[in-house]
């Protein structure tokens, strides 16, 4: 799958290439992206445009970048909760505080990638296959989770927890946070324990 390919790639490192990258992050989840062009993150980004084609092809390639730098800010948060925990009951439990965390954080403005799959409906949209392949590693590492835990049916226990997620990312978005977090919470414990 060319997006599990894309993710592979290591994008030249340089500081314009950060400061692109994260003034497109502060940007994209706080505005949406289609609301934001390239000229405005050029310009607050403080670079040429020779600079940014110099580092993403369009507007396209920030935004994959975009959703890969999270895919991997996440990938190590669990990696990290995992290894600091030792147990899959208690990696669980971080992730599921993790997640309470994130929707409780300011500036909450829900999932980047369930956004991100909002406003590129399309399939095969680069950016929607971005979406698609963190998800199916989340999805993954809740399953393997589970499964390590010893849940009965650790695929459609880690089905569970997505929707879950992905309800109350919204529900924290839409409504009371703390709401959202406590019901997440409730579920998804209640879940791991069956």
């Amino acid at each position: 799958m060319p997006a599990e390919r894309d993710h592979q790639k290591t994008p030249r490192r340089s500081a314009a290439r950060d400061r692109l990258l994260a003034t497109a992050t502060r940007l994209f989840y706080s505005v949406g992206i289609r609301a934001i062009g390239v000229d405005r993150v050029i310009e607050e980004a403080q670079v040429t445009r020779v600079t940014f084609y110099r580092h993403f092809p369009g507007k396209e390639d920030l935004v994959c970048a975009y959703l890969q730098a999270e895919d991997q800010r996440i990938r190590e948060l669990v990696s990290s909760g995992a290894a600091a925990t030792g147990d899959p009951a208690g990696a669980m439990n971080m992730l599921i505080e993790g997640i309470g965390q994130e929707i409780c954080a300011p500036g909450f403005r829900g999932c980047p990638f369930i956004n991100a799959a909002a406003e590129y409906p399309d399939p095969q949209s680069s950016v929607h296959r971005a979406v698609l392949t963190h998800r199916a590693w989340f999805h993954g590492a809740v399953a393997e989770a589970l499964r390590t835990g010893g849940h009965p049916d650790p695929f459609y226990g880690a089905d569970l927890v997505m929707a879950l997620r992905d309800g109350a990312m919204v529900a924290g978005y839409l409504g009371d946070s703390g709401t959202a977090v406590s019901s997440f919470s409730r579920a998804a414990r209640s879940l791991i324990a069956a």
